[in-house]
């Protein structure tokens, strides 16, 4: 019995053995792939994988490039994306940002246009204010939303997540109707945020926590199911009547096509990077927690989405089907 199941290991070893070699060896025409991010250098998503890239690149094979095409509110990198040879030398760095600007009509494709490849992070957004917005918390702003509607500046990404969220919030709290003044990226927003210029925006933990401290940004709430351990005494949007949370979750996906044992490839790389203890620490410090979900798990999650996403565009009247 005890030859058999070593017999038995050995096999399953063996097997295992494989496919990783397998996965490690999957052949593409690059020495390094391209990860478009769509957004401008400075914002979270940029910090967040060129954390990625600098440790991916530690690792034996193929590296990455973390390139940024900015522009149209993260879809002129997607289109990019979208068009490009499906030979592994192309990534896409992701978040539903594709899903939004899909049911805004921005785009006419959406997550599924592209094959999946890991989910990396998910990071839990700040309703920021203001040094010198003039409400006392959460709930003094929304009820000065629905006495004045239509006339406090909130900056947002038209047709993304920066938008979505808060399009959530007013369904959420009738009658609130807020001012949206677009902007084409995160570090723009938050340099207007800073400067008074808008006096609404979301933003994310580090940038809170440093500018709250400095007492150059106020942190009304928090989108998360808990309060964050670095914002203690700020409530969450459902201890203040908004039963919501929300989330910016990351990942990296790749054209359409792209072959089974590449998409394994570069699956494990990121994998193995997700799971260094130098990533984990650096991301830590950045307020991002980690969780590496591969290509079968991360469609799954894509598809669930999606179709809470469109059940409230349909909702608030921003799709329609």
């Amino acid at each position: 019995m005890n030859f058999r199941k070593s017999i038995l290991g050995a096999i399953a070893l063996g097997a295992a053995s494989l496919m990783s070699s397998t996965a490690s060896a999957a052949d593409i025409p690059c020495n390094t792939a391209k990860l478009i991010v769509p957004w401008a250098p400075g914002g979270g998503t940029h910090i967040i994988f060129s954390i990625f890239e600098e440790i991916m690149n530690k690792q034996d094979g193929p590296k990455i490039q973390v390139v940024t095409i900015s522009g149209q509110g993260g879809n002129k990198g997607a289109k990019e994306a979208k068009k490009a040879k499906a030979d592994g030398c192309t990534l896409f760095a992701i978040h539903q940002s594709a899903i939004v600007s899909f049911l805004a009509g921005r785009v006419d494709f959406t997550w599924d246009a592209f094959d999946m490849v890991a989910q990396v992070t998910s990071t839990p957004e700040v309703i920021g204010a203001s040094a010198d917005a003039p409400w006392s918390d959460f709930k003094a702003m929304i009820a000065d939303a629905k006495a004045n509607p239509d006339t406090i500046p909130l900056g947002a990404t038209l047709g993304s997540t920066s938008q979505f969220m808060w399009l959530l919030i007013e369904d959420l709290n009738p009658g609130a109707k807020l001012k949206y003044i677009p902007f084409d990226g995160t570090k723009q927003r938050v340099t207007a945020l800073l400067a008074g210029t808008i006096k609404l925006g979301t933003v994310n933990i580090p940038t809170a926590e440093k500018n709250v401290s400095q007492g150059t940004l106020k942190a009304y709430a928090v989108a998360s199911s808990e309060r964050l351990p670095q914002f203690p005494d700020v409530p969450t949007l459902k201890e203040l009547g908004t039963d919501m949370t929300y989330s910016l979750d990351r990942g990296i996906v790749a054209p359409k096509g792209t072959p089974a044992d590449v998409i394994e490839m570069w699956s494990q790389k990121i994998k193995a990077a997700a799971e260094s203890p130098e990533l984990l620490a650096k991301l830590k410090a950045k307020g991002t927690p980690v969780s590496w979900v591969g290509p079968e798990g991360y469609a799954t999650w894509f598809k669930k989405e999606y179709a809470a996403h469109e059940k409230v565009a349909i909702k608030i009247g921003m799709f329609k089907k």
